[in-house]
């Protein structure tokens, strides 16, 4: 507690648009190098821009998600900096006139609710990638990113821990993809995160801040601030004095190094993009864009926790997404028995994700289907093995559960003759463990009740398997 850590992220967020910010080429990741590219995003001379308002609708639909307030009049400015990987040596940029300002997000901590304030969201282009050959000690270019559209998300230096770093990256992103903004796929590059940090002993100004630029996992933002917090303290308390600089973070070694001083604005010379009209939203569009963002996460886990009883650890799982989220509640609705479906996602269906991801939008398996299997086994109709087996079955094939039941004969055998034979068989082929359990054995029972439900094929009603094999066993 010697020292308050205070950090700030920059979220940039590539928008999940057809096509790139400015010209007709496609936004696709995994193309050939350089084949998605044309004299627009590659900066030809007398090429002109034009704006994909689709990518306008997105960012204005990220600030409204974040709660900020949506500018009327914005424009674009040119940010000048010369690098291999921009081949205008601009990036068209926001700069005293963003799209979105004074916003915040809620982030959920073991519990406790907390508000990080977003200072502006804007618009902007995405630069190149270079690739970096050990081989040659060179490097090569690929433009099919030059021009991607992105969204920087700079949030206020409201957050006081790395962990708190981390959720509240992860609850941008779930927010992201919640309104259908951006894909997230932080593997690809399409969400990336800089870490401004500073530490200060408490009730002292503001330290010197430094900057962890493109981070590209969420443990390793939580990993990089932990690192630089302590690299801080640890200059400050040798009597040393912190730089403020820009540095990279190496997550395999788990250090960073520096790798320049920090720009301030006037480093970037802004002006004035004078090949684009400023950006002037209507506030019945505003309105319009407004009505199509769902109820988001944290929303649906304050609900889920108060209204249906789901524990808090469930709500959080279930709600990483939407698709996720939206099964649940349409199972939930179908079965009436929320924590039967809640258990069933955290066991069943999260691992197949788990060796699966792309379980869910491959599967044939839907929230209503998901419902009625609920539905047939908290009527006792099937067993749980049974639920398992046509849940596999619409996972692959799709169809209708009752159907499945019915053609599988999976419904739970209640005939209390054909139970009571197989009880006698069962004790009959067993008399040591009948003794057994006679004598004082209890495990035995166990043994006794598994071969009764394996000879009925486990589509027996397991309470009365239990009642007649205790009373037999008793008599």
């Amino acid at each position: 507690m010697e020292y308050e850590v205070v950090i700030g992220l920059e979220i940039h967020a590539e928008l999940k648009t057809a096509t790139k910010m400015f010209c007709g080429c496609k936004n696709e990741f995994g193309a050939k190098p350089n084949t998605l590219v044309c004299p627009v995003c590659l900066g030809m001379p007398g090429a002109l821009p034009v704006m994909n308002m689709a990518a306008v609708e997105y960012a204005v639909r990220a600030g409204l998600a974040m709660n900020c307030k949506i500018s009327s009049f914005s424009k674009m400015d040119r940010k000048n900096y010369f690098y291999p990987d921009l081949p205008k040596a601009y990036q068209i940029s926001q700069y005293d006139l963003p799209l979105c300002t004074d916003g915040h997000v809620e982030i959920d901590v073991n519990g406790k609710y907390k508000r990080i304030g977003i200072e502006r969201i804007h618009l902007e282009e995405d630069a190149g990638k270079l690739i970096h050959d050990a081989i040659d000690h060179g490097s090569l270019v690929d433009y099919n990113r030059c021009g991607v559209p992105l969204i920087e998300i700079v949030s206020r230096p409201d957050i006081s821990s790395p962990e708190d770093a981390r959720i509240f990256l992860e609850t941008v992103k779930t927010i992201l993809e919640y309104t259908g903004v951006s894909d997230c796929k932080m593997q690809e590059g399409s969400l990336r995160a800089d870490v401004n940090l500073s530490v200060r002993r408490p009730g002292e100004p503001m330290g010197t801040r430094t900057e962890m630029k493109n981070i590209n996992s969420l443990h390793a933002v939580q990993r990089a601030a932990q690192a630089e917090a302590k690299r801080q303290a640890a200059v400050i308390r040798s009597g040393g004095r912190v730089i403020q600089e820009t540095r990279r973070w190496d997550d395999a070694r788990k250090e960073s190094f520096p790798l320049r001083s920090k720009e301030e604005a006037m480093d970037y010379r802004f002006m004035p993009e004078p090949d684009l009209v400023p950006l002037v939203i209507g506030q019945e569009w505003l309105e319009e864009i407004r009505r199509s963002i769902p109820e988001l996460a944290l929303s649906r886990v304050k609900r889920y926790i108060d209204d249906l009883g789901i524990p808090r650890y469930d709500a959080h799982l279930i709600t990483q997404s939407r698709f996720l989220a939206d099964m649940f509640e349409t199972a939930a609705a179908a079965c009436g028995n929320p924590k039967l479906v809640s258990n069933w996602i955290m066991t069943d269906i999260l691992r197949r994700i788990n060796e699966d991801k792309d379980f869910l939008a491959a599967s044939g398996l839907d929230g209503q289907n998901l419902g009625r299997v609920m539905l047939l086994l908290d009527k006792g109709e099937i067993t749980p093995n049974s639920a398992k087996e046509i849940l596999d079955i619409l996972a692959r094939e799709g169809g209708d559960p009752d159907a499945i039941t019915e053609k599988k004969g999976m419904r739970v055998q209640r005939d209390q003759n054909l139970i009571a034979r197989a009880v006698e068989e069962v004790i009959a082929q067993n008399p040591k463990a009948a003794a057994d359990y006679r004598a004082g054995k209890e495990k035995s029972f166990s043994f006794l009740m598994g071969k009764a439900m394996a000879a009925l094929k486990g589509r027996a009603d397991p309470v009365q398997v239990r009642e007649l094999l205790l009373r037999r066993l008793k008599e």
